[in-house]
């Protein structure tokens, strides 16, 4: 059944099917090659009827980054920022973040890694905003790591970046179906992160 179908009393229930809608064709056609007309007719809507809940097809695809990055902090951040040991914070958000990628194949987070540069002006900073505070929190995390000697001395934005590196990618090569499940993958890139860092 179609997911815009669902609970049409409830506009937020309906505004959110369409956002999940949405992502579902742009993440097979790209942002540029898909159509609100498209889109309208994927969610049961006339065009007119889609404008009711956006404003432009731009607009759209802020709200459904913005979607898919209340997901992140909801099932990523919130869930690991009050872990008090440094080091357990950080493999614990990498094996979220990475099954978040992986279960469920969230389309809106899929959309804030492949469609990043499509956004510009207010909309692209709303963005940019939210991701750098995640930034900051990986970064003071590897900091207290190193003073507390839990990891070796490193540059906290090197290692910030080599973990986002390593966790973002996974949307392009990982696939259910294939040779190696995402609680393996989990388990080997935290290995080989941390390992890595190791005090010497």
């Amino acid at each position: 059944m179609n997911p815009t179908k669902r609970k049409r009393s409830d506009p937020e229930e309906r505004s959110r099917a369409i956002l999940e809608t949405a992502a579902k064709l742009i993440c097979v056609k790209g942002f540029a090659g898909t159509g609100i007309q498209e889109i309208a007719e994927a969610c049961d809507l006339t065009k007119a009827g889609l404008y009711h809940y956006i404003q432009s097809k731009e607009n759209l695809l802020l709200e459904i980054m913005s979607y898919g990055m209340d997901l992140f902090e909801e099932q990523v951040l919130s869930q690991v920022i009050e872990i008090a040991d440094p080091l357990e914070r950080l493999k614990t958000c990498m094996a979220k973040n990475i099954r978040l990628v992986t279960r469920g194949w969230s389309k809106e987070i899929t959309i804030i890694l492949h469609e990043h540069a499509t956004l510009h002006g207010p909309a692209a900073k709303k963005i940019n905003a939210r991701k750098k505070r995640y930034v900051r929190f990986l970064e003071k995390s590897f900091a207290e790591a190193a003073e507390k000697g839990l990891i070796r001395k490193v540059d906290p934005k090197v290692a910030a970046f080599s973990f986002l590196g390593m966790v973002l990618w996974i949307y392009k090569w990982w696939k259910p179906d294939g040779e190696l499940t995402d609680d393996q993958v989990a388990e080997g890139m935290i290995d080989l992160l941390f390992k890595g860092l190791e005090p010497r």
